[in-house]
């Protein structure tokens, strides 16, 4: 089920970040384009690399929120966020939002990196993030109902099984995937699983303390 918008008209505020986060992501790629591998390998977040010198190699845990392995991987994620983090921006408000964008992505790479500690293979991608934007959502407004392409037809479901089912999906091929992202790339699911984690837990935390 590939998710082409939701029904939710709660919106508080303009989503400035959401849309900043789209337009600099789309940047990026264009310099990312011209610089080639050397530009990836930079600024990529590499295990192996990132254990042998955390404090040195800290930065890579953000800026490789910011690359992407292809135009099609660059579209997917920019669509989720824009489907879903207007919302939940609203919720947080700019700053906050931001914040939280940036630490779930940090979780996310995390999570994937201590299941690949040896791995020198970079991984880049703004799916961590995206994916605590997910969990989010999820939290936040279950029910309200989400468009989805399933073969040739549009559905309406909650939030709740749309969000649910790509989470179940990404618990299944994280677990399948573990020994082969470790050294021959792939999609880091496991950096989506814990991406989805850390953002339903900030924004669990959040709501209580408001």
């Amino acid at each position: 089920m590939l998710p082409i918008g939701d029904e939710n008209p709660y919106r508080k505020r303009f989503p400035l970040v959401t849309y900043a986060l789209l337009l600099v992501n789309i940047l990026i790629f264009y310099f990312e384009v011209r610089g080639g591998e050397a530009f990836i390998t930079t600024w990529s977040f590499v295990p192996a690399r990132f254990f042998a010198n955390p404090v040195g190699d800290l930065a890579s845990l953000f800026t490789s929120l910011f690359l992407h392995a292809s135009l099609i991987h660059l579209g997917s994620n920019m669509l989720y966020l824009l489907i879903f983090g207007d919302n939940v921006e609203s919720f947080f408000g700019h700053f906050k939002f931001l914040v939280f964008y940036l630490v779930s992505g940090l979780a996310g790479n995390l999570a994937q990196g201590l299941f690949s500690a040896n791995s020198t293979v970079p991984m880049l991608g703004a799916s961590g993030a995206i994916a605590g934007v997910l969990g989010a959502y999820i939290l936040l407004f279950p029910t309200r109902k989400v468009r989805v392409l399933l073969g040739f037809f549009v559905l309406r479901v909650s939030a709740l099984v749309a969000i649910g089912a790509w989470f179940i999906l990404q618990l299944l091929n994280g677990y399948g995937s573990v020994a082969v992202t470790a050294e021959s790339g792939g999609v880091a699911y496991l950096a989506h699983v814990g991406g989805f984690v850390m953002g339903f837990l900030l924004t669990a935390i959040f709501r209580k303390k408001n």
